[in-house]
C-alpha cells in the first residue's frame, strides 16, 4: 500500500474542527458500519474524503470495495495525522494520500466521490466549501454528505465540539443548490433522535460519557436500524445527502 503524506500551508481559518468528540465516537463500529453500509455503493474511482478526523470512518466506508482505485484524505489539523497515517494502514487500497490542509490547498484534482463525514457542520462558511466541493468533481462524480439533523436539537454538546448548525432536508438541498443532481436525501438514527432531545431538553451534556456511546452504539443504533425502515426514514439523528454532478 502506497501512502503519501503531503502538508498544506494554507489552511481555511473558517474550518473549526475541535475534534474533541473524535476519540469517543471511534469505537461506535454499530454506527459507523450503519451508516457507511448505506453509502457505500457510491463510493468509487478517485475518493476524495474531507475532514477525516483520525481516519476511523476510512475503513468503514473503503471495506468490502474493489471498485476505489485511490484515496486522498484531507485534514486541517496537524495533530491529528500521526493517527490517520496508523489507522489507514489496515486498509486495503493501494493508494492513499494523506494531506494537512483543507479543501483550499487542491488545486486542479479532480475525483470520482467526496466525502463529507460529520464536517460540514464545522465549517462557517458552509456553502463555500460546498462550491470548492463541486468544482473538484469529475462529471458524473458524487458528492456525500452525512451531517446532523434538525436545528431545534442544537445543543451544549454541539456548541462545545464547535457545530455551527444542525441540518433540515430543506436546508442542506438549499446548501447545495440545483447545480447538482439530487440522488437520495434521508434521515438515519430516528432512536438517536430522542436521544438527542432527551439531552437538549433534560441531560444538557456538554459531551457524553464512553458509557453513553457504547449504549448509543450497542443498544439505540441497532434498534434505529429496524425503525429507521419502519418509520421510512422520515427523521433521525442524522442527515445523509447523495448527489451527483450531471
Amino acid at each position: 500500500m502506497l501512502v503519501k503524506l503531503m502538508l498544506m500551508k494554507k489552511l481555511d481559518k473558517s474550518f473549526k474542527y475541535v475534534g474533541e468528540e473524535l476519540h469517543l465516537f471511534k469505537d461506535a463500529i454499530n454506527w459507523k458500519s450503519y451508516f457507511s453500509n448505506n453509502i457505500r455503493q457510491y463510493v468509487s474511482g478517485e475518493v476524495l474524503e474531507v475532514g477525516a478526523g483520525i481516519g476511523s470512518n476510512t475503513f468503514f466506508l473503503s471495506r468490502e470495495n474493489n471498485r476505489i482505485k485511490s484515496w486522498t484524505i484531507i485534514e486541517p489539523d496537524s495533530n491529528l495525522i500521526p493517527e490517520i497515517e496508523i489507522n489507514t494502514k489496515k486498509i486495503p487500497i493501494n493508494n492513499i494520500t494523506i494531506k494537512n490542509g483543507t479543501i483550499n490547498c487542491l488545486k486542479e484534482e479532480k475525483y470520482d466521490c467526496i466525502i463529507y463525514i460529520d464536517v460540514l457542520e464545522h465549517i462557517e462558511k458552509s456553502i463555500l466549501e460546498i462550491e470548492l466541493a463541486k468544482s473538484h468533481l469529475k462529471k458524473d462524480g458524487i458528492l456525500i454528505i452525512l451531517v446532523p439533523a434538525y436545528q431545534f436539537l442544537y445543543n451544549n454538546f454541539d456548541k462545545s465540539i464547535g457545530h455551527y448548525r444542525r441540518y433540515s432536508k430543506r436546508m442542506l438541498l438549499k446548501e447545495v443548490n440545483s447545480n447538482l443532481t439530487l440522488e437520495k436525501i434521508y434521515y438515519l438514527d430516528s432512536i438517536g433522535f430522542f436521544a438527542s432531545l432527551v439531552n437538549k431538553t433534560i441531560l444538557k451534556k456538554d459531551l457524553p460519557s464512553l458509557s453513553n456511546i457504547r449504549f448509543w452504539d450497542q443498544y439505540l443504533v441497532r434498534i434505529s436500524i429496524l425503525f429507521d425502515r419502519i418509520f421510512f426514514r422520515k427523521f433521525g439523528k442524522s442527515l445523509i445527502g447523495i448527489f451527483r454532478n450531471k
